[in-house]
């Protein structure tokens, strides 16, 4: 069993939904005190309601990943409400399906600007405070896609989850001096509100792709993140992990019907 986080401090970004909401979801209920960010505050307050409501310690605020000085007000309420900084899981992303024949200069430079230039300023604004609580914990969620496999019209969004790990592997270097550790998830196929839109079956056919014969669900990453940010991955940095029921290994289809 993992260190409990009893009063640590959290800030969880794009956690008012999807995989941000299971990570701040499962940080609650291990003890962290956790400060829910989303880009809007009503979204915000209903995840932290709703952490409360199921006994845990929970706060929201409003900030946009992609504004520096947004992300440091996020800090410094951390702080403020909680005493210090702790863990910083960078979760908000963006994934919208667009090919690259119809694929705009904006619709690169908003997936970019969210997830990759978002990861950046989420952790350079938090760093401070973290340095002055004596170390902490940063948690990526990258992503199969990009890393390692590819899927039609995500260019933009493989480029920039491939883009975190290379950042991953150099900033980790930077913030180790300070007793802080960088590590990062990647998800595979998660069940999410955008993933339940597209049908059943949809998630019956990318199931069936997968090992397990089924998809993660938020949780899954969100026991993932908390085994990085425990005492007991002090020793870990610049790594990932892979989290997909197996999706990545067949060769192919067939390989699961032998």
């Amino acid at each position: 069993m993992l260190t409990s986080l009893d009063g640590q401090s959290a800030i969880v970004t794009g956690a008012s939904k999807g995989i941000g909401k299971g990570i701040a979801r499962v940080f609650a209920r291990h003890g962290a005190r956790v400060l829910v960010v989303a880009r809007h505050i009503d979204a915000a307050e209903a995840t932290a309601e709703e952490l409360r409501d199921a006994g845990g310690q929970a706060s929201a605020f409003a900030a946009d990943v992609r504004d520096l000085a947004a992300m440091e007000a996020a800090a410094a309420a951390a702080v403020e409400r909680h005493g210090g900084l702790d863990i910083l899981c960078a979760n908000a992303g963006i994934f919208p399906q667009v090919k690259l024949e119809s694929m705009t200069d904006d619709d690169w430079d908003e997936v970019m600007d969210t997830n990759l230039k978002g990861t950046f300023v989420s952790v350079k604004a938090c760093l401070p405070a973290m340095k002055k609580s004596g170390g902490g914990r940063i948690v990526l969620t990258s992503s199969i896609t990009g890393p390692v496999t590819g899927y039609p019209g995500w260019a933009h969004y493989a480029a920039s989850k491939a883009g975190q790990l290379g950042f991953l592997r150099t900033a980790c270097m930077e913030v180790a001096g300070y007793g802080i550790t960088m590590n990062a998830v990647m998800p595979g196929n998660i069940v999410t509100e955008g993933l339940e839109d597209l049908g059943e079956d949809y998630l019956e056919t990318m199931a069936a792709s997968i090992p397990l014969k089924r998809l993660g669900s938020v949780e899954d990453i969100g026991y993932a993140a908390l085994f990085f940010a425990s005492k007991e991955a002090g020793y870990i940095t610049g790594q990932t992990i892979i989290v997909d029921g197996g999706q990545i290994l067949p060769e192919s289809l067939e390989a699961l019907n032998t």
